[in-house]
């Protein structure tokens, strides 16, 4: 049996006139009820006349759209009529408006499921002969002299079974249930549901360039419609729709490939349906065998990259036929695999994600009132100084020194008598000089990594934004460029040449600044002020240059051996040029012109501070580097280029979850030293680090380390391992640190949005860890003080003073956060290895549902594609009866596609109102700015409040 009966009857329930509570549409049947009873889902006896006629049961259930489902027709025995629900009796009285309103109505409506009641029994008893005759034919085991062939009891029950199951199947298939499924088994890719006509249009655009002598060969088939990343499926779907025609085809025509695209873009589900059918059965007989099973399978995991997939795909298939072939007659058919994706919410509720409140649909509404233009910009500005008030005045702090600096020695050099001669060029030059001293001061005290961590745990973390040292770090390099394009621009084209062009009478003053011999315009440039000035100006120029995002993530390309200029080697050892720049600068001061008296050549007095605090932490990196003495205790490596590495922890060593150290390996260079986030949590007794492979030291790195790992031993994972047991020798690892990042704030927040990108996962886990084990460590507590202090009660009238003020001030261990949620998205299958271990104990351990795990994978076209539909299927049947994603390998459940982030803060923000919503985002600068902004519109909407933090690597 390939198709099934297509027709149903729907009723609304307005035309009843019945009221009561709604029932779901996987909501278990109502019993039967009188036809007085004011409620549905309801069943009712469709009575007869007194000829004879039977009678029929029917169960109803009454839709959340307000449609009525046929849920069962049975026939039933003739109701006694009992004298309390006779006319006139006092069950009558109960409802006598709904009788009279409805009489007429309800004698109607009963004919009609009779009507229907009969032509559901007529074709249920023809699919069961039909069925019946069909197993008989290939299954006969009869004689030929036998007149009927004999058909076994238990093959003959589970036929009935199955036509049983399939009746049900037709009644469940609801309106609100199809209508969900035209979002499904779309076999082009599209971000509407309706491909429109520019499709079409490429296509033809791709025919004609693809086309040779007016055919398009089957080789060319996936390229031509869209599918070359999946074009092992797009073959099989040309083939399907060739065997349609009963012929095999190896180049169509033009007109051949509209009507191919025609099938394929129909919005028709059953059309899409039938087609998908079709591709696994492929030797036509309207039935799907467990082998058939596998093939789709291995051909759906290749579409979407997912190899592991291919390895179980025999197990998945074996799954499938369990859950539609219970009765184990070797093969499913088309109704069967409809309900299973028509069922496809039922089978994920599992993993559903949060649900919209009335609080939500208050917080939209106060979203979509009309503002005027004032109120906007007064809204939009008082938000922005909200958000941002830590670096506005920070910055406004900063130009007002700076502007006040600049005046102050403009003003004092317009006074001097070398302003007559070289003007404002002089004043101008001596202006943005006095902004370099500072600013060049300044810039290193964002780096002083340790002054900071220690900042952050101060009050000094209210008012100061230490998230963002680097970006102000970044700012104050940018004044220093204007500061020397103002400087040195204005000494060699302005003020030079007016003082070589200046007379003899005018130059006489400045006899003790220059000498009694005008100076030439070389004698200038090359006297001390001069060559150091230039030799900074080269200096920082490439410095500035290599530490440009061009360069130091090596977007531009240059070719051997000049490539050794980008990357982030060449960005680290350029930018150690500013050990050079720190001595010129010094000496460049104490030359300087028209200035005699030490003290009045403040150079030195503004680097005295930063530099002797910079050289001191540089000084205790260089001591605790040596002090941290750590031994591997583990190696391995990930698919996906990445390296873990699990060390010893130093007793000294403490930290907070989403802080990050400094790691040196003397085997791959004796001086870099590069930061990694720490995923071990702090109440762990060792400490690990994941690194993905970006860049040549990670890549050298990788490879010192895959050298010392020993190959798989037989039965063991495929991964490269080491440890303490390994026989070669493991390389030498130095470490740094802790230092401070956004990460580390998360206890302050009720609520945690967690945010990583591929490798940007790492510091989240430390903080997944970190609750998971405080979550533990209260739970103990709260049960051994009840075992210690069993509350006051009638069996302990008597307790002493000593006990009770024990009770009373114990210390309770308060977790504030609430509820973290997070979000991982990455685009490899084998990434999920990195840290399946933890996700499996946090799934495992958090009995209070505090944290929340969604993962997500984009090389897996999303939801609703017909390439993914049945990895969707075995994916929530697999978690439904094993617990484990089929995907990841953990108990989170792995997502298709990249998540809509606006859903994401919706239902967070409904489920958690008035708030305060941490969001933390590692990973690619792209998603930072619309996670930033999506946190700027929800603030403007309701009453929870987030806050944006980010790192990038």
């Amino acid at each position: 049996m390939r198709g099934s009966t297509r027709h149903g009857r729907r009723w609304a329930s307005g035309e009843l006139g019945l009221g009561g509570a709604r029932g779901g549409a996987g909501a278990a049947p109502a019993p039967a009820l009188a036809l007085s009873a004011g409620s549905s889902p309801m069943g009712s006896a469709a009575r007869g006349s007194d000829d004879g006629e039977e009678f029929v049961e029917v169960t109803l259930d009454l839709q959340d759209d307000d449609t009525i489902v046929l849920r069962s027709v049975e026939p039933a025995a003739a109701p006694e009529i009992d004298s309390s629900t006779a006319p006139g009796s006092a069950g009558e009285s109960r409802s006598p408006s709904i009788r009279r309103s409805s009489s007429h109505r309800l004698l109607q409506f009963s004919q009609e499921l009779r009507a229907e009641a009969v032509a559901r029994a007529r074709q249920f008893s023809h699919d069961l002969r039909a069925e019946l005759k069909r197993f008989s034919r290939s299954h006969s085991r009869a004689s030929a002299s036998s007149s009927a062939p004999a058909v076994d009891p238990a093959i003959e029950s589970a036929l009935a079974a199955r036509a049983a199951r399939r009746q049900r199947a037709l009644l469940d298939r609801t309106r609100s249930g199809a209508h969900k499924a035209l979002r499904g088994l779309r076999f082009i890719s599209s971000s509407s549901s309706k491909p429109d006509a520019n499709a079409w249009n490429e296509v033809l655009l791709n025919f004609d360039r693809l086309a040779r002598d007016g055919f398009l060969f089957r080789s060319d088939f996936a390229q031509c419609i869209g599918m070359k990343e999946s074009e092992e499926f797009a073959l099989e779907l040309f083939d399907t729709l060739s065997r349609r025609k009963r012929m095999k085809v190896e180049k169509i025509t033009k007109e051949e490939l509209r009507e191919i695209w025609s099938q394929i873009t129909d919005q028709s589900f059953d059309s899409r349906l039938q087609i998908f059918f079709d591709m696994v059965d492929k030797n036509t007989d309207g039935r799907i065998t467990e082998a058939e099973v596998k093939e789709i399978i291995m051909l759906s995991a290749s579409a979407n990259k997912l190899s592991r997939l291919k390895e179980q795909a025999e197990e998945y298939a074996a799954l499938i036929m369990e859950e539609l072939d219970p009765e184990r007659l070797g093969y499913i058919e088309l109704w069967q695999l409809e309900t299973l994706l028509l069922q496809k919410d039922t089978y994920l509720n599992y993993s559903q994600a949060l649900s919209y409140t009335s609080q939500a649909l208050s917080q939209n509404l106060a979203g979509l009132r009309k503002k005027g233009p004032i109120r906007k910009l007064s809204t939009k500005l008082g938000y922005y100084i909200e958000e941002n008030w830590k670096r506005l005045w920070v910055i406004a702090l900063w130009i007002g020194v700076m502007a006040g600096l600049f005046t102050w020695k403009f003003i004092q050099y317009r006074n001097k008598y070398a302003f007559q001669v070289m003007g404002y060029c002089l004043t101008t030059a001596k202006g943005a000089a006095e902004t370099l001293k500072l600013n060049m001061a300044l810039i290193l005290l964002p780096v002083c990594r340790n002054t900071i961590t220690w900042l952050r745990s101060t009050r000094a973390s209210r008012v100061l934004p230490f998230d963002d040292n680097i970006n102000f770090h970044k700012t104050i390099a940018a004044a220093i460029v204007v500061g020397v394009i103002l400087h040195v621009g204005n000494h060699l084209s302005c003020d030079f040449p007016r003082l070589i062009a200046s007379s003899e009478e005018m130059y006489a003053p400045l006899e003790r600044d220059f000498g009694k011999t005008k100076p030439s315009y070389l004698k200038l440039v090359r006297g001390p002020e001069g060559v150091t000035g230039i030799l900074m100006v080269l200096c920082m120029l490439v410095a500035f240059t290599l530490a440009t995002t061009w360069f130091r993530r090596s977007v531009v390309k240059f070719p051997k051996p000049f490539d050794k200029l980008t990357g982030y080697n060449a960005f680290w050892y350029s930018h150690h040029l500013f050990i050079i720049v720190y001595i010129l600068l010094i000496i460049h001061g104490q030359f300087l012109y028209l200035i005699h008296h030490w003290w009045l050549k403040t150079t030195w007095m503004y680097l005295a501070v930063p530099v002797s605090l910079y050289a001191g932490e540089r000084i205790l990196r260089a001591l605790r580097s040596g002090y941290y003495s750590v031994r591997l205790l583990k190696v391995a490596i990930y698919p996906g280029n990445v390296l873990t590495l699990q060390m010893s922890k130093p007793p000294a060593f403490r930290y907070k979850s989403g802080q990050y150290m400094f790691v040196q390996c003397p085997a791959v260079s004796p001086f870099e030293w590069h930061p990694f986030s720490i995923t071990s949590a702090p109440g762990d007794d060792y400490l690990s680090i994941h690194i993905r492979q970006l860049g040549d030291w990670t890549r050298e790195l990788k490879r010192v380390f895959a050298e010392a790992c020993e190959p798989p031993v037989a039965g063991k994972s495929g991964l490269l391992r080491a440890d303490e047991t390994t026989k070669k020798s493991l390389p030498k690892l130095l470490i740094d640190g802790p230092y401070g990042a956004p990460a580390q704030d998360y206890r302050k927040y009720d609520v945690l949005l967690l945010v990583g990108l591929g490798i940007g996962a790492t510091p989240f886990i430390s903080i997944l860890k970190d609750l998971l084990n405080n979550i533990v460590k209260m739970e103990e507590e709260e049960d051994a003080y009840a075992d210690l202090y069993p509350p006051i009660g009638q069996n302990h009238k008597h307790v002493d003073l000593a006990t009770l003020m024990k009770i009373t001030s114990r210390p309770k261990r308060i977790l504030k956060t609430t509820n973290a949620y997070f979000y991982w998205v990455t685009r490899e299958q084998g990434s999920f290895d990195w840290f399946k271990g933890v996700m499996n104990e946090v799934a495992e351990l958090d009995q209070r549902g505090i944290i929340e795990m969604h993962n997500y994978l984009t090389s897996v076209y999303e939801e609703g594609d017909a390439r993914s539909a049945l990895i969707t299927m075995v994916q929530a049947l697999n978690h439904a009866k094993n617990g484990v994603d089929i995907v990841s390998g953990t108990r989170a459940r792995t997502h298709f596609a990249r998540p809509n982030w606006k859903k994401v803060l919706s239902k967070i923000c409904s489920k958690h109102p008035y708030a305060k919503i941490g969001v933390f985002y590692c990973g690619a600068p792209v998603l930072a700015q619309e996670l930033s902004k999506l946190c700027y519109e929800f603030n403007q909407r309701g009453t929870t409040k987030f806050e944006f933090h980010k790192e990038h690597f």
